[in-house]
């Protein structure tokens, strides 16, 4: 039997969860959940996710709701031989923590309020762009990335010198910094970052659940 997952292909945090399926090759239903109509926030959604968030997350008779925890649970489950973990060796394992909480603390929130203000406030809920706060989180994020550039002159991904979750965690809001904002720059004028993103990107799965990832 399939897991399931219940949330829309063009919301971050389900495609975050599709990502890493994609990459572990398991097989899933993705159960659309009709956001306009606010069925996040009704029952029986509530009962999946009691936060009315996307997604929402079943394998048998297990429920989980999260992101984040979602796909740990799917790498410890499907992929102990991914790698994306690196939970075989205990100092790998914290690097790959540690730049999952970075994406989590630090580069998450700036980004995140930016393609709200730009993509998602405008298009979804026909509001008006905030530049005061594009331009504060810009500067937030720009000082972050600052940060990744000196660590990926030093390696290929973010935790070594091979691919993990913590790589994949940041895919979803790049894409759609990248493609539905104009400050794509804040990419390309730093060199390691920008190889870094083409490297990820460029993976089959990853361009197989970003293809999805529109608000057109």
């Amino acid at each position: 039997m399939a897991v399931r997952v219940f949330g829309l292909p063009k919301s971050t945090c389900t495609s975050r969860v599709l990502l890493v399926l994609e990459e572990l090759g398991v097989e899933y239903e993705l159960v659309p959940v009709n956001f306009a109509a606010g069925e996040h926030k009704q029952h029986p959604y509530l009962e999946r996710n009691p936060f009315g968030q996307l997604p929402a997350f079943q394998d048998g008779d297990l429920s989980l709701f999260e992101s984040r925890v979602i796909t740990r649970y799917l790498v410890r489950k499907y992929g102990k031989d991914s790698g994306l973990l690196k939970e075989t060796a205990p100092e790998e394992a914290a690097a790959v923590d540690q730049w999952m909480e970075v994406e989590t603390a630090q580069f998450n929130p700036a980004i995140c309020a930016i393609v709200f203000q730009i993509v998602i406030l405008p298009i979804i809920f026909g509001g008006t762009t905030d530049e005061k706060v594009v331009e504060a989180q810009l500067d937030k994020l720009g000082k972050v990335l600052d940060v990744y550039e000196a660590r990926l002159s030093k390696s290929k991904y973010l935790a070594g010198e091979s691919y993990t979750l913590a790589d994949i965690h940041h895919i979803s809001y790049i894409h759609y910094f990248l493609t539905a904002t104009p400050h794509a720059s804040f990419f390309d004028s730093r060199p390691h970052v920008k190889a870094w993103w083409e490297a990820i990107s460029s993976r089959p799965a990853i361009a197989k659940i970003t293809a999805g990832l529109s608000f057109k």
